[in-house]
């Protein structure tokens, strides 16, 4: 997928009119009408988690590639990657401060926390997933398999078991702008490192870029998104749904949704079971986020002025949504909340 080419597309008037004014913006006396007009309502189950008096913030621009978002509630921050920076990054919610939390990072792509609230990191440029432990130490979970090396872990989620499930689509070695230009060694696969042997097993083949991932509420659904490039025009750019089986292997995988002619990224499940999904590559009208329901039906959408590339729930009721997308951070306030695992 071209997504790595980062061509900055421009947003229309109606979007970035929604776009409340932050730190060094252009426009920094624009206000925002409510309803925020860049909340869409596809399907009228949507309402319910729209809040009329609540708009799209803009907390932060200065990244290159802004993905991985994950919530401290205990610290009141959210971490997120910067990839071709190679740092994290730290938005403070007392103050909105954004301060660089680890430089060199191993341009980290995707993360999030274990049972224990210790945060998971999927690495390009060292090829592995890491965990940092509550004195800053640092873990290493899983750098290769079966004596060879790892692509470059993406995104990862943690199982309510301690099971943790990362994809391994090897964006970070296709250049070096992300990471360092390698060949591969592994196909690209999607794999589960068991929480009490550590002995990493594969549970999905049949992507060809296997990139976001997320449970639903009983995880009994695990949500793949594949980011690969369709063969053929027409081609679906899919998010899969499979069934869990024992909490450790997946069957029968199947479409949930067609982010064409767009794609997803990285993707989130609220407390209902909805699936929202960082959405781009597509231009006006189709970057942000796109919000479906358990059937698969798309309800609403963010309209957002970047490409979005990952998101994840926070705040101290979990009601808040924070979107990473290109360059910069955004946040809006909606009426459910993520699981506490997202």
């Amino acid at each position: 997928m071209q997504r790595r080419t980062f061509v900055q597309m421009a947003a229309g008037a109606t979007v970035l009119a929604a776009l409340k004014p932050f730190a060094g913006a252009q426009d920094t006396k624009r206000p925002t009408p409510y309803p925020d007009p860049a909340i869409e309502v596809v399907d009228p189950r949507f309402a319910k988690y729209q809040i009329l008096s609540a708009a799209v913030e803009r907390l932060y621009t200065g990244a290159r590639w802004a993905e991985g978002p994950v919530w401290f509630g205990d610290g009141r921050y959210l971490l997120f990657s910067d990839i071709p920076n190679n740092r994290m990054l730290r938005w403070l919610e007392d103050t909105g401060e954004v301060t660089v939390f680890r430089s060199p990072s191993n341009y980290s792509n995707g993360n999030c926390r274990d049972r224990e609230g210790r945060l998971i990191t999927c690495e390009h440029d060292s090829r592995r997933v890491t965990r940092t432990e509550h004195d800053g130490s640092i873990t290493v979970l899983m750098d290769g398999f079966e004596g060879k090396k790892l692509n470059a872990p993406n995104d990862v989620i943690v199982h309510s078991d301690g099971g943790i499930w990362f994809t391994d689509p090897g964006y970070g070695i296709m250049s070096n702008y992300e990471g360092h230009k390698a060949a591969f060694e592994l196909p690209a696969n999607v794999y589960r490192i068991d929480p009490k042997t550590r002995v990493a097993t594969v549970v999905a083949t049949d992507l060809t870029k296997p990139n976001g991932l997320c449970f639903s509420p009983d995880e009994k659904l695990l949500y793949l998104v594949d980011t690969g490039t369709p063969k053929h025009k027409g081609d679906p750019s899919p998010i899969r749904v499979y069934d869990v089986v024992d909490g450790v292997k997946l069957a029968n995988g199947r479409m949930f949704a067609n982010m064409a002619p767009g794609s997803s990224d990285g993707i989130r499940c609220d407390v209902d079971g909805n699936i929202w999904s960082a959405a781009g590559w597509a231009g006006d009208g189709f970057n942000g986020v796109h919000v479906f329901a358990p059937d698969g039906t798309l309800m609403g959408k963010i309209h957002l002025p970047e490409t979005c590339a990952n998101l994840c729930f926070g705040g101290a009721k979990r009601d808040r949504l924070f979107m990473t997308a290109s360059q910069s951070l955004y946040s809006l306030y909606v009426g459910t909340e993520g699981l506490k695992l997202s």
